[in-house]
């Protein structure tokens, strides 16, 4: 017997047994009989009627799950007429309103459908909270938790002066960290680094650099007089290291050859769960499979994750930044774009449309556009904003040809479409909800239809329009289907520059994280998560103090 279906049928008849117990007292009341009695046996007739019959139908077509589980609701629906058309009638017909007795059951009936109703809700509210603490609660377990990490280079055996220092990276001072940078790495990588974090100088612009004297490089920054003519491709590894000494503070030099040297990486990763309730587990295999590595407490999100560059090799040294760049430009053109043409939109549909078929269409097809699944969009998007307006996306027109219409602009455009008719709608809902004794005032005093808009009707829908304009919002910056159809990428190491930039952004990464096989990257994405929650949080927190800002102003 399906197991699936046996499921679906005691859930339906559940649902049946729910309405047995808040009609039945009604009738039970109605033909004399207690109220409560009613309440207990509408239930089980139900709920019993709805599984027997499904049960039968499942064991006389064991393959028809579909139509077994959907009997259930039938059965239930047909035990319960069949109890109310056959229940005998204790009181004689009285015309006219119930009094006396009668009265009395017939008000306990409605208090007990009342009472039902309420524990349903109550019930309806403990799901939804332990749901969303389900939710928070899977995210926050895999975003921090116990780690095993190996080192390419032991931090003891790091070199200086042909000698193993013998100790750990904190007890080394700035002088030993640059020794121990010059006798590990190469002068050309050396270069690079002064490079990169001394004189910040961007990577499309270091083959003009490297030629060129020291003093030219590091004008600002500190180095050796006999240095100043010195070409900068020339440095060996003693003198790059001492500049990388002279510029940067200890802790930066600490890092630099911690991350570049030493090399930490993690090689297995355990939930905040397992690590809280089985840490002796944890250690013995830890020690078991991987003996030189050290067991860590390691939180996924932090500032490095944020603010540093994607790494689609290793998990524990990614980063999400030009994702994180690319969903706020994404959302901030979508918002630019969607919010005034839909507020407009529902003031045109609201106060200047006339009631005619034309306009009776168009509010039928924006209905019905808040229902489409949003890979639609990302079709019309791919249709419209890719191809067809290439020219205008990529730039070509303004002299940047860039990505082929795979912008952050179409990005944009799409997911403005996307949520433009939830915002028309609940734009529409709030002009609608206010009081037209205003607007009729307003005219009253000599004021045109435009200044009565503008000075009363907006001010006074503008919560309700901020309101739809938050859900919106939430909806848009969680989307991946119009993305992948847009040609957002799955990994892009450069920031996006601007509107018509390649880019990707946060639910593209979370999407290819998860499918990737090391189990890590999967601690990355609750990571990323958290992430996507506080954009959205914060962004939804502007429009709540706007939205109550207004409301303030108008009481």
């Amino acid at each position: 017997m399906d197991r699936v279906a046996l499921i679906a049928a005691a859930f339906f008849s559940l649902l049946v047994a729910t309405n047995g117990s808040m009609s039945t007292p009604a009738v039970f009341a109605r033909k004399g009989y207690n109220p409560r009695v009613g309440m207990i046996i509408g239930a089980l007739v139900g709920g019993a009627g709805g599984l027997l019959s499904a049960l039968i139908l499942l064991t006389l077509f064991p393959e028809q799950g579909v139509l077994g589980a959907l009997s259930s609701l039938a059965g239930g629906v047909g035990a319960l007429t069949l109890l109310w058309n056959r229940l005998p009638n204790r009181r004689m017909q009285a015309k006219g309103l119930p009094e006396g007795d009668a009265l009395k059951q017939n008000i306990v009936a409605r208090r007990i459908r009342g009472a039902i109703v309420r524990v349903l809700l109550i019930v309806a509210i403990v799901i939804a909270l332990v749901s969303l603490a389900t939710l928070l609660w899977t995210v926050i377990n895999k975003t921090v938790g116990l780690t095993a990490v190996q080192y390419a280079v032991q931090p003891e055996d790091l070199t200086l002066n042909g000698e193993p220092t013998g100790r750990p990276l904190e007890d080394l001072s700035a002088e030993e960290l640059g020794g121990a940078l010059a006798e590990s790495v190469r002068a050309p990588r050396l270069r690079v680094f002064v490079m990169r974090d001394v004189v910040l100088a961007p990577e499309k612009d270091w083959p003009t650099l490297s030629p060129a004297p020291v003093s030219t490089v590091l004008k600002g920054k500190e180095y050796p007089d006999e240095l100043s003519e010195t070409p900068f491709n020339t440095l060996n590894e003693a003198q790059a290291a001492d500049l990388l000494v002279r510029n940067l503070q200890r802790d930066d030099l600490q890092n630099l050859l911690f991350t570049e040297v030493v090399q930490p990486e993690v090689v297995k990763s355990w939930t905040l769960w397992e690590s809280a309730t089985n840490r002796s587990e944890i250690k013995a295999l830890t020690a078991e499979k991987f003996p030189n590595a050290e067991l860590k407490w390691r939180s996924w999100l932090n500032w490095k994750f944020i603010s540093g560059a994607l790494d689609p090799r290793k998990p524990d040294a990614t980063g999400l930044r030009p994702a994180l760049y690319g969903s706020l430009m994404v959302i901030l053109i979508t918002i630019l774009v969607a919010f005034p043409v839909g507020v407009g939109a529902a003031i045109y549909l609201e106060e200047y449309a006339a009631n005619n078929r034309l306009n009776r269409i168009i509010q039928t097809n924006i209905n019905n556009l808040a229902g489409v699944p949003s890979i639609i969009y990302g079709m019309v998007g791919l249709a419209i904003f890719v191809r067809a307006m290439e020219g205008l996306t990529s730039g070509r027109i303004l002299g940047t040809d860039t990505a082929n219409g795979r912008t952050v602009l179409s990005a944009g455009f799409t997911l403005a479409l996307l949520i433009l008719p939830v915002i028309i709608i609940n734009a529409q809902e709030a002009i609608r909800a206010v009081p037209t004794s205003l607007q009729q005032a307003s005219y009253g005093l000599g004021a045109t239809k435009w200044q009565t808009i503008w000075y009363h009707v907006l001010p006074n829908a503008m919560p309700g329009i901020l309101t739809g304009t938050i859900l919106a919002i939430s909806r848009a910056i969680g989307e991946t289907a119009p993305l992948v159809l847009v040609g957002a990428a799955t990994y892009l190491t450069q920031d996006p520059k601007g509107p018509f930039s390649n880019f990707t952004a946060l639910p593209m990464l979370i999407y290819r994280w998860t499918t990737l096989p090391q189990a890590e990257f999967r601690n990355a994405a609750a990571a990323a998560i958290v992430v996507l929650l506080v954009l959205l949080l914060s962004l939804n927190s502007v429009a709540i103090i706007l939205r109550n800002r207004f409301s303030r102003r108008l009481s």
